[in-house]
């Protein structure tokens, strides 16, 4: 065992749950320990418990038997950006404020030598502003969309491109029965990963992702052919960011006091509709929504999560600084994150998987 001058480390988990980020708190934790002793700390509910000055001890067996667990033992917060912190006004609504500089007292005031941060890319985005204000930082990489920049994949994403899948297998038998079109309408915000690999893998007939604007005619026409040889059913996956040519992403909702307030959705009904209006034929919609998040990881997951896990413990141990934990071919590596603030991994359109799933006959509605 080796020590280092690294003695106490914070982990904390940002943003949504999704599947595996038990499994990083535990090989974070484990590896640390055993490979210098460190203490560890676990904060509550995101960067809200550095906020709210809420914090707990992380040793060996309190990390234990999480590996399969899903969601995170810490909590998670999506509204807590020290940057833009909801505080009430006393008026029954909210004003944001900056309170970076308490958050880094606190963080001083504990102890603490570094910081591992587990989130998307607006947990990336926090991050990487608290380096800059001289906090020792390790980021990983976590969501379902697969849409971090620098690094190939992220862990949770497996796990939900294989609930998609499976959700989409059980549909096809009523789609096959009823003779009908079914949509199915999937998560990953502005990159379409998700519906692309959970589309192929499952058959599906359309794939709609944000990156290939569609047309409801092309989409018809695939359709009708389809049925015109025989196939009197389709499979069309939709990514809740897809858009018309010439369109807009469909906007559900907006909340006002979140880092990122758009929340997408609806797609998938715009599309059954447009659909019964140029074919006269049934549509159906299933939306998989938060399903795509629970659940326990799937062993890719959990083996990257872990390996994830440990790559940041020994970043934290050697002293690194102001980097985030990747995947790069089949190699762990380390890399700035100044080159992830702000940025989204989409899918090329020249992807392999874009010309795979054309090649067996997959329409891109294009």
């Amino acid at each position: 065992m080796s020590r280092s001058r690294i003695k106490r480390i914070g982990i904390l988990t940002g943003g949504g749950d999704c599947p595996g980020l038990n499994a990083v708190i535990r090989g974070v934790a484990k590896a640390a320990i055993r490979r210098s002793g460190a203490e560890m700390v676990g904060i509550l509910d995101g960067f809200q418990g550095l906020v709210e000055r809420r914090v707990i001890p992380l040793d060996w067996e309190a990390v234990s038997g999480i590996l399969t667990q899903g969601g995170t033992i810490l909590g998670t917060n999506n509204k807590a950006d020290p940057f833009r912190y909801p505080v009430p006004d006393g008026q029954g609504k909210t004003a944001v404020q900056d309170v970076s500089d308490a958050v880094v007292k606190y963080i001083r005031e504990i102890g603490l030598d570094i910081l591992v941060c587990i989130g998307g890319d607006g947990t990336m985005t926090i991050a990487h502003q608290m380096s800059l204000k001289g906090i020792p930082i390790v980021g990983v990489p976590k969501t379902i969309d697969n849409d971090i920049a620098e690094t190939d994949i992220t862990f949770g994403f497996n796990s939900a491109m294989t609930t998609a899948a499976e959700a989409i297998d059980k549909i096809h038998s009523t789609a096959m029965s009823h003779h009908r079109v079914m949509i199915v309408e999937v998560m990953g915000r502005y990159a379409g990963w998700l519906a692309l690999e959970s589309g192929l893998a499952a058959g599906g007939d359309v794939i709609l992702i944000p990156e290939i604007p569609f047309r409801i005619s092309q989409i018809a026409a695939e359709v009708r052919r389809r049925s015109e040889h025989g196939r009197k059913f389709s499979i069309i996956v939709a990514a809740e960011g897809a858009r018309p040519e010439g369109g807009e992403m469909i906007v559900r909702r907006t909340v006002a006091d979140s880092p990122d307030p758009v929340r997408l959705g609806g797609i998938g009904q715009n599309v059954a509709e447009g659909l019964e209006e140029a074919t006269g034929l049934e549509c159906r919609v299933t939306v998989l929504g938060h399903l795509q998040r629970g659940g326990v990881p799937t062993p890719f997951d959990r083996v990257l999560s872990t390996r994830f896990g440990v790559k940041a413990a020994e970043l934290c141990v050697s002293g690194a600084s102001g980097v985030m934990v990747a995947l790069r071919g089949r190699e762990i590596i380390a890399v700035p994150l100044s080159r992830v603030d702000g940025k989204t991994r989409t899918i090329p359109p020249d992807h392999k998987l874009i010309e795979v799933a054309r090649e067996v006959g997959t329409c891109f509605g294009d």
